[in-house]
């Protein structure tokens, strides 16, 4: 058999096994975000959870009349920076996450991760 002809049957095979994954795999919720890094799983399993505000950072956000679409934007699209985090605390890790905002506004956040609950302990603004 010819090498052009193997080559023809292996790709024949390829779009077919693509043509019924996509099939199988279509409108079942199937994630394909790149969730391999340590501060994309961080943020992700955040975003799972119920998120709660601590007395002083529901003083923030009404006082600087933040809105939490503003909050799920960072919590999607900021930065954990491990080095400031401490991930390891008992009962439960406190992580540090910043980010841009799309109007330009710099914030950081700290994020106690707990089992089943994530609570935003602080809110700052940086300029």
């Amino acid at each position: 058999m010819k090498i052009l002809h193997r080559f023809g049957y292996y790709f024949g095979g390829f779009a077919i096994g693509l043509v019924i994954l996509a099939f199988f795999l279509n409108g079942r919720g199937v994630s394909c975000e790149y969730n391999y890094g340590p501060e994309a799983r961080v943020l992700k399993n955040i975003r799972t959870k119920t998120l709660q505000f601590s007395p002083e950072s529901t003083s923030v956000i009404v006082s600087k009349a933040i809105d939490t679409a503003l909050i799920s934007y960072i919590l999607k699209k900021g930065d954990v920076d491990f080095s400031k985090s401490e991930p390891r605390k008992e009962p439960c890790g406190i992580y540090y996450i910043s980010g841009e905002t799309k109007n330009k506004k710099h914030l950081e956040l700290y994020i106690q991760n707990c089992d089943s609950i994530a609570t935003l302990q602080t809110i700052r603004f940086l300029n």
